[in-house]
């Protein structure tokens, strides 16, 4: 078969590697927190891993608090504010994992999933991991479970699609989103980055949006990223949603689904790489209700994005 999926054994946490026989391409999935850690593809005699991870499971368990790489979002995104959130008549407040006064980044970033199911063909290789939120945040009582499937297809395209559902008395609040860091080489500087949207959300000086948007259409043509920082959030254009990064060697493009409206972007001080994240709401979302989602008993929704890679 043209494609291959496989557990690399050994007595660490599990690690997926999803290969692509004919032309070298791997992703590399954890295990732990579900995550993508590499995504390698090659050009002649160059190899290049497009997403800035971890060295080893061991690595992410150890580390996944600086800076959350490839981290799952769920079953909030980004800040809340304080951690504290009303819903259905009754005040709740997080309990994992504050920065500064604000909660950050879910409950599911260090969770470790079962791997359901892998396998490959002609066509694709894929890999099925699950977890079961238990409610055991007093924050967010309200258990669930979360399956996540990665699929590597031809052309150096890689896709991901998370499905959330549970069986709740009643419905659940929810938001999704991923959190990768990627890096074509070199700095930052000389990347240059485009993506449909002409409205930032209006944070304030916490990070937190404050329900305006502001006009910024600077990324509809592409944009060198020499000087400009950025931890903003942009609603996307529905109709073209992709977001493309490149400089003179390779070119990513992302394809977020009618499920990721929002587009966070986070440029770190070292400017090695950019996180790209594809979020279903803003952060704050519990509070601000920017595209908060409510899931009903039994009801499944499933969130998706793919990225592909080129040599220019």
């Amino acid at each position: 078969m043209a494609f291959e999926a496989s557990i690399q054994p050994g007595t660490g946490d599990q690690l997926i590697i999803l290969k692509d026989k004919n032309n070298g391409t791997a992703a590399e999935i954890f295990a732990f927190g579900a995550l993508l850690n590499a995504f390698r593809v090659q050009a002649g005699e160059t190899t290049h891993d497009l997403v800035d991870g971890f060295g080893s499971p061991a690595d992410a368990r150890e580390h996944i608090l600086n800076g959350f790489k490839s981290a799952k979002l769920s079953p909030f995104v980004c800040r809340l504010r304080k951690g504290g959130y009303r819903y259905d008549g009754q005040d709740f407040t997080i309990e994992k994992y504050f920065m500064g006064e604000h909660a950050i980044h879910g409950l599911l970033f260090d969770a470790v999933y079962r791997i359901s199911e892998w396998g490959s063909d002609s066509e694709k290789a894929f890999a099925t991991l699950e977890y079961d939120y238990d409610g055991h945040d007093k924050g967010y009582p309200f258990p669930y479970r979360i399956r996540i499937h990665w699929q590597l297809e031809k052309n150096n395209r890689l896709t991901v699609s998370t499905t959330v559902s549970h069986n709740n008395a009643g419905p659940i609040p929810y938001t999704d989103g991923w959190h990768p860091y990627f890096t074509l080489g070199g700095s930052v500087d000389d990347w240059t980055l485009q993506f449909n949207s002409h409205q930032q959300l209006e944070y304030d000086a916490d990070l937190l949006p404050t329900g305006n948007q502001l006009r910024d259409d600077r990324f509809e043509k592409g944009v060198l990223l020499k000087g400009i920082e950025l931890d903003n959030s942009f609603e996307l254009t529905e109709a073209t949603p992709v977001c493309v990064l490149s400089n003179q060697q390779w070119k990513l493009c992302i394809h977020p689904d009618k499920s990721y409206p929002i587009l966070q972007i986070y440029i770190p001080p070292q400017r090695k790489s950019i996180a790209i994240e594809n979020l279903s709401g803003a952060p704050d979302n519990f509070n601000n209700h920017i595209h908060l989602l409510t899931i009903a008993p039994g009801e499944e929704r499933t969130f998706t994005t793919s990225y592909t890679v080129s040599a220019l």
